[in-house]
């Protein structure tokens, strides 16, 4: 058990002597703190003041703290204040307390005009940037594709199939069960809106041609986006971080091909199949609730559904999910090779992932429309 702080005072010709002795440690709570306010009174109008330190036994960081400020303080009073004696370690101990107490704080800037302009110049060349390195990013992966199917042997297929079960088969109950709440939600709002005009019927063509154009392929990407999509930066941003890429780069192998090239192809496999799974369940979603809700039966919702939306209707949804999928994943490596050293770098770039792929996704989804609306199909 440590001795607790003491501090004696001898007046000399040169100053006052402060001798301190025992245990300056954050164990001694209270009386370290009584004795250093002792160390500012027993100066009795000397213009100096020597701290010896040769006789404590203890000191941590917050005995470090506490001498230090009341040097400090002394100093601010006009005595010139020297402290001599210290041990090495207590000099290290000292000069780290020195070094926070004098450390001045961050400049909080107010928001101005003149920043938020800046703020949002700057996220306008960070937009440009990352479409540039995208379609970079995406000529690259085209020339390994090329290079590949020229060389077929080169294909990872087992990294493939690996992938392909990752993003369609576990992804699957999830995206089901989230499209047939969809369609029943939407089933039962179209039904409530049109009973007012004696149309129930058309809540079918309502439900057949909004899953099958827009609402399965789009909640589909949406849902990969911020699962497998995440995880694919995740996955490539651990390994930037523990240079792994470095060492794959060392091997002579392309960390595009060993690595993003299955990814993304999964992908593309992946979510057609997603939505044609997706718009089967809102679809029963949907014909559940209009036979509970709007008395529609199974067999009169079939029929309907039959005559209301034709093989345009299908096809456009599984058309933009190829395309979609291309996007996600180009973005999610992107992403992930730009993983810095450390874990919030990783949670900055996963949350980017995120959201630039479900942007660019409502985007690509919005073009699609407009196209297919021009050559009205």
């Amino acid at each position: 058990m440590s001795i607790a702080p003491a501090i004696a005072c001898d007046n000399t010709p040169r100053g006052a002597r402060l001798t301190l002795s025992g245990g300056w440690t954050i164990g001694a709570g209270a009386t370290l703190e009584r004795t250093a306010q002792a160390m500012l009174t027993k100066i009795d109008g000397a213009r100096a003041a020597f701290i010896d330190l040769s006789e404590i036994e203890q000191m941590d960081t917050a005995g470090a703290w506490v001498i230090d400020r009341s040097r400090q303080a002394l100093e601010s009073r006009g005595v010139t204040a020297e402290v001599v004696g210290a041990r090495p370690e207590h000099t290290i101990l000292l000069r780290e307390a020195h070094f926070r107490s004098t450390e001045t704080p961050e400049r909080v800037e107010h928001p101005t005009l003149t920043s938020l302009l800046a703020d949002i110049g700057s996220s306008v060349f960070s937009a440009g940037a990352d479409l540039v390195n995208g379609v970079g990013f995406l000529g690259r992966l085209v020339s390994i594709l090329l290079t590949v199917l020229v060389r077929p042997r080169r294909w990872r297929w087992t990294s493939t199939f690996y992938h392909l079960e990752s993003f369609a088969l576990r992804g699957a109950p999830i995206i089901l069960l989230i499209n047939f709440l969809v369609g029943a939600i939407v089933a039962q709002q179209g039904i409530f809106q049109l009973a007012r005009f004696n149309a129930t019927p058309f809540t079918v063509d309502l439900i057949g041609i909004l899953v099958l154009r827009e609402l399965g392929v789009l909640l589909s990407s949406i849902m990969i986006a911020g699962r497998s999509g995440s995880a694919i930066t995740a996955e490539i941003g651990a390994m930037k971080m523990r240079e792994e890429i470095d060492a794959l780069t060392v091997m002579a192998l392309d960390p595009l091909e060993v690595l993003i090239l299955p990814r993304v192809w999964a992908l593309v496999l992946a979510l057609p199949l997603l939505t044609f799974l997706a718009d089967i369940a809102a679809l029963a979603g949907g014909g559940c609730v209009a036979w509970i809700y709007g008395d529609i039966a199974p067999a009169v919702f079939i029929e309907r559904l039959q005559d209301a939306i034709g093989l345009n209707t299908f096809a456009v949804g599984l058309i933009k999910a190829p395309f979609m999928a291309l996007v996600i994943g180009l973005i999610a490596a992107v992403e992930g090779f730009a993983v810095a050293g450390s874990a919030e770098s990783l949670g900055r770039q996963v949350t980017g992932s995120v959201v630039k792929s479900i942007f660019m996704v409502i985007v690509l989804d919005g073009l699609f429309a407009m196209f297919f609306a021009a050559v009205r199909y």
